[in-house]
């Protein structure tokens, strides 16, 4: 295998993981087009990202892009993930917010952001002690109980906590869902047309196999930035310019009419 481009998601070492055949068991619809995606990407499974750092990042990549939130996570690291402080929880407790909005500034909506984490950081220091017993729950706590943990904490929704889920704790049958997932899944028939984030994780993570949850989410999202964007699918391009073109119901896409709509919307 070629090396790993850094441009796909779960490239680098930034993503992290472990290369694994986990698209093997193909017994549903979703579960095919997750083994049809791993011939196309890197087949991984994830896990081992620190837990409360894992949770500051998706914090920022909260509406916004990567391109956006990268230089905000990593300007972030280098001002308080360095200051000595016996932890980045215990420096982001203590910061100051204006001066946290401007260093993550680039990922927009910073005076919330910051006030989120902030808060988060205090949650972690005064209920777990800090980073490295927080990491402990993440990795070795009951899958449900973490994540209600996760989603009682405010500014913590279920793409967030099931980020930290599967990045930090590697569990297995978590497919967590941006605004990719929910958008391809609907499109291409794997949940019902007018199905929300949470509907869409329940189809997913029943029919798709527990080991090859991660690698879905990943590489869905790839392929919905490669192929299956919002406004021009691929598809519009002919059959032969999607590699999932097979698959899909195309659910809202009107090939002749070059148009597209929200699957919720199509008729």
């Amino acid at each position: 295998m070629d090396d790993e481009p850094s441009v796909n998601i779960s490239g680098g070492e930034a993503g992290g993981g472990e290369f694994a055949n986990v698209a093997a068991d193909v017994d549903t619809r979703a579960a095919g087009v997750v083994a049809e995606l791993g011939d196309v990407y890197w087949e991984k499974t994830y896990g081992g990202r620190d837990a409360f750092e894992c949770l500051v990042r998706t914090v920022l990549s909260q509406n916004t892009s990567d391109v956006a939130s990268q230089p905000a996570h990593d300007a972030l690291m280098a001002r308080y993930g360095s200051s000595g402080s016996d932890d980045l929880a215990g420096a982001l407790r203590d910061a100051h917010q204006d001066e946290l909005a401007e260093t993550i500034s680039s990922a927009g909506l910073y005076n919330q952001k910051s006030e989120t984490l902030i808060r988060l950081a205090g949650r972690i220091c005064d209920g777990y002690g800090g980073e490295d017993d927080f990491d402990d729950f993440v990795r070795e706590g009951d899958p449900d109980e973490v994540r209600a943990a996760l989603l009682d904490m405010k500014g913590v929704g279920p793409k967030t906590a099931d980020c930290v889920l599967l990045f930090a704790g590697g569990k297995s049958g978590v497919f967590p869902v941006d605004t990719h997932v929910h958008r391809i899944a609907r499109r291409m028939g794997l949940a019902a047309p007018d199905a929300d984030h949470e509907e869409v994780r329940a189809a997913l993570e029943e029919s798709v196999p527990a080991d090859a949850c991660g690698f879905g989410h990943t590489a869905m999202i790839q392929f919905g930035r490669d192929y299956c964007t919002a406004r021009k699918p691929a598809c519009l391009d002919g059959p032969e310019a999607c590699p999932l073109y097979d698959h899909c119901d195309r659910v809202g896409v009107d090939e002749l009419a070059e148009s597209v709509v929200d699957p919720a919307d199509a008729d």
